[in-house]
């Protein structure tokens, strides 16, 4: 680790970029895995402290990095630890990314800089520099790379951005469709128990008026057996 961060320091003190840095960076991360590790572990803390550095150290730090990346001897993955969005950078990290960015178009090509940003097996690791989550971090990266002359590397995020009142009114269709579901089982809910009460009433009515029945007959039998029971003293006298 020592001795990337001492490659690095050296870098950075120099008046102007010299290649000489980078192609010694390449040949360490292509010599042993470790110090290509190491190299991403500074990547990360440069860029958390790039607003510690003057602007001649910040331009050399990312011509070094963008060669180490350029050559496939950094993992583009690190670049996940960029999140370009107004309220997550500053001046000087934007400065850092417009940096990279540039030398990575001069060293591929904007051609072969697409192609590689729009890779399938790696583009998770871009969804920070190109975020789709809010229109406003969109426009955001858009009007960036457009205002340092590299819009180009924007065109799928362009499309998506004039695609997404489509996408949010076909997401918010199945839910409105939903709701007359809905409508319709509240209905049938409400007619069933209707049913079961009137159902439960006739019920109810039915053995009160069995009931009555049995009184009126009871009645009827008492009133029978007092005339009877009249009838046979009156024999007797």
């Amino acid at each position: 680790m020592e001795l990337c961060i001492m490659l690095l320091e050296c870098c950075s003190q120099e008046r102007t970029y010299l290649k000489y840095y980078g192609l010694l960076g390449q040949r360490f991360c292509m010599i042993n895995k470790v110090h290509q590790e190491n190299f991403e572990k500074c990547f990360v803390q440069q860029y958390s402290m790039i607003h510690r550095l003057e602007t001649n150290k910040l331009r050399n730090v990312a011509k070094f990095f963008a060669h180490l990346l350029g050559t496939d001897a950094l993992p583009w993955h690190v670049l996940a630890y960029i999140r370009l969005t107004e309220e997550d950078t500053t001046s000087s990290s934007r400065i850092f990314i417009k940096i990279l960015f540039q030398e990575l178009s001069e060293h591929l090509g904007i051609r072969r800089l697409n192609d590689r940003l729009s890779d399938p097996a790696i583009q998770d690791s871009f969804e920070s520099i190109f975020p789709r989550d809010n229109p406003k971090n969109t426009r955001f990266s858009i009007n960036f790379f457009t205002s340092i002359g590299l819009g180009g590397i924007t065109e799928n995020l362009r499309e998506y951005l004039k695609n997404m009142p489509r996408m949010i009114m076909q997401q918010q269709q199945p839910a409105s469709d939903s709701e007359p579901d809905s409508e319709v089982d509240t209905a049938s809910d409400s007619d069933s128990d209707s049913d079961d009460s009137s159902d439960s009433d006739s019920e109810e009515s039915d053995s009160s008026s069995e009931e009555d029945r049995r009184r009126k007959r009871k009645n009827r039998n008492n009133g029978r057996n007092k005339r009877d029971s009249k009838r046979t003293k009156s024999k007797r006298d």
